[in-house]
């Protein structure tokens, strides 16, 4: 059995160690004072983020050394649902200035990130063009600038076509193929020419009895038919040509100055 003595010293190096302990752990998690902790709101972890930075600035030890936080970021401001509309001071106008479309030889100079955040950037403009074009229709009135559409439409289009080349480039530079999935153009029975991509097999093809059914060969009797389709082919372009004629002509007829804007523009 100990004596008191040394009970009494045990007791005091326990709370030395306890004392340098808490000490430890107020300097690696500084608590703020009760004012400012009211101020600032519940300092807990399910602070609020957006008040996160102007409270942890104030925030200070119990000792009264300043506690050196890393920056915090916050997203960017969210309109919420108004991001779908046009700016304010564009609503009531008949007509919005709008720059001209992405054309390839730009996009073809822009990194992949730049046209991965163009593509975002796009597509929100899209969704808000057809948001403000059903709102006029519901309105019934005429879409301000309805050129817009057509254009953000163009510049993703050729943005696709820019990224559809790299990836070309790079798998020719990788694989030798030009197409994700090599193929080759056949002919049918029918003499139709078509692209007809490669598939595995279990078997050898000429052991493939489904293999062998598609028959990629064109019968000599079918030849003639091959050229009367390709000429009502091109009849039925030539009747298409006409009547767009037709009613670029009637349309001229009805509105004599389609043809004074037309060249003013």
């Amino acid at each position: 059995m100990l004596g008191s003595p040394h009970r009494s010293k045990m007791a005091a190096t326990y709370g030395l160690r306890v004392l340098s302990l808490s000490r430890h752990f107020q300097s690696a998690f500084a608590i703020s004072p009760a004012s400012q902790v009211q101020h600032c709101g519940k300092l807990s972890f399910r602070i609020n983020a957006l008040s996160l930075p102007a409270c942890a600035a104030r925030v200070t030890s119990v000792a009264g050394r300043s506690v050196h936080s890393r920056p915090l970021h916050t997203s960017q401001r969210r309109d919420g649902l108004m991001e779908f509309f046009d700016l304010p001071e564009n609503w009531g106008e008949s007509r919005v200035k709008s720059g001209a479309p992405w054309t390839a030889k730009q996009l073809r100079n822009k990194s992949n990130e730049d046209l991965h955040k163009l593509w975002y950037v796009l597509l929100k403009e899209k969704n808000m063009l057809l948001t403000v074009e059903q709102e006029a229709k519901r309105q019934r009135v005429q879409m301000p600038s309805p050129e817009r559409l057509r254009k953000v439409d163009r510049s993703v289009k050729r943005l696709n076509t820019v990224v559809q080349e790299r990836e070309t480039a790079l798998r020719l530079l990788q694989t030798g193929q030009e197409r994700a999935r090599p193929g080759a153009w056949r002919r049918d029975i029918f003499g139709r020419t078509y692209w007809y991509r490669f598939k595995e097999y279990s078997i050898p093809w000429y052991l493939n009895k489904r293999y062998k059914r598609k028959r990629f060969y064109t019968p000599y009797f079918v030849n003639p038919y091959i050229r009367l389709r390709i000429e009502q082919h091109m009849r039925q372009k030539r009747r298409q040509r006409l009547a767009e004629a037709r009613r670029q002509k009637k349309l001229m007829e009805r509105f004599p100055n389609m043809a004074a804007k037309a060249k003013t523009n």
